[in-house]
């Protein structure tokens, strides 16, 4: 039983079908790659196209170097296809709990008994919108990233985004480049990477990772990235006190892909302020004195995965706040695994076929 359609659950049943083994997945959709058809209009994924294909599958060259979203969502629904997936849609699950040798997943179109159940919902689980002091006497749009889906709406206007992960950076630039006026609220320290480095792209030099222990990795290009990119203080923001490596190893956070944020920044088309205080109506002030009035804001705040409610009976799988504690294989107990719930700096699909094919080795060999 693989739960979820997305780029991890195609994966995990893709590579379990090759092996043999009888597959349902369960979607609570009505399409694969769901979150795909959410996600705004310009967002490209920040991996080459040679390093994003999952298992079995390449992404085809007529998509270019980095894939867009509407190709993202093609590939998904030809991989589907090829595979001879066909997910159970409009079904959610409530449950699953171990029964005996095997598992019970209760979900909305009744229950399932499954050898195995692979979680495959990945991070991006439930928008999180950061309580933020005297939100609700805002007068204007007050919108999660999720909810976001291009800059039309919002020419002309003030507006504030929330957050400085890839999201936050993307919808910032979006909006300055069509006749927005954004401000970047930064809360706390951050990474920046450039989209390249030496004309290859930062997310195919993962393998210096691979040799040399991550802090190590992070000191040796740390100067490199200065002189590429600068200091972080450069666009009025705070220098993590980790390298990006660190960041994505120990916090599970990726650092800011640069695709051209910080020269906006620079060219004054996007300005920084640190973290909000409080909203008095439209003016919003923030922690170093200064004060803007806003047309609307964009939380760009992230995503929370909590899957207690999914696994009433196993809590030892799971961390203090429901996330999964292995992500891959060996998961944490007989017949229970989990794809894609660790952030990866050499890229989130690539790791996701990684954990994919080492979930469908496991079971088979179980």
């Amino acid at each position: 039983m693989v739960i979820g359609a997305g780029p991890a659950g195609l994966a995990c049943a893709a590579c379990l079908k090759d092996q043999g083994a009888e597959v349902e997945i369960l979607e609570r959709a009505d399409c694969v790659g769901s979150s795909w058809h959410g996600h705004y209009d310009r967002l490209h994924l920040h991996t080459v196209r040679q390093r994003s294909g999952l298992p079995r599958m390449a992404m085809p060259a007529r998509f270019g170097k980095f894939p867009s979203r509407v190709q993202m969502i093609e590939y998904l629904e030809s991989y589907a296809a090829h595979f001879g997936l066909e997910p159970r849609f409009g079904v959610s699950v409530a449950a699953a709990r171990p029964s005996g040798d095997t598992w019970c997943v209760t979900h909305s179109a009744g229950e399932t008994f499954a050898d195995a159940v692979v979680f495959a919902t990945g991070l991006n689980g439930t928008p999180f919108r950061a309580p933020l002091p005297g939100l609700e006497s805002f007068p204007g749009p007050v919108l999660h990233s999720s909810d976001y889906k291009g800059p039309t709406a919002f020419a002309g206007q003030r507006v504030l985004v929330v957050g400085f992960g890839n999201s936050g950076g993307d919808i910032a630039l979006d909006l300055a480049e069509n006749g927005a006026h954004p401000i970047l609220s930064v809360r706390g320290p951050v990474n920046i990477l450039p989209h390249d480095l030496f004309g290859v792209p930062i997310t195919s030099l993962g393998g210096l990772r691979k040799v040399l222990p991550y802090r190590w990795a992070d000191a040796i290009t740390a100067p490199i990235l200065r002189a590429k990119i600068g200091r972080p203080e450069d666009y009025g923001l705070q220098s993590a006190g980790k390298g990006p490596a660190a960041q994505v190893i120990e916090d599970g956070r990726v650092p800011l892909i640069d695709i051209g944020t910080l020269g906006a920044i620079r060219a004054g088309k996007i300005e920084t302020r640190p973290g909000i205080e409080r909203s008095d109506g439209a003016e919003v002030s923030f922690g170093d004195g200064r004060a803007d009035v806003v047309d609307a804001i964009l939380l760009a705040t992230g995503y929370r995965v909590d899957l207690r409610d999914m696994l009433p009976d196993t809590p030892q799988a799971l961390d203090a706040a429901g996330r999964p504690r292995a992500s891959g294989a060996p998961g944490p107990m007989p017949g229970l695994y989990f794809c894609s719930y660790r952030a990866s700096a050499d890229g989130q699909l690539r790791q996701t076929g990684i954990e994919a094919q080492a979930i469908a080795d496991a079971v088979i060999g179980a």
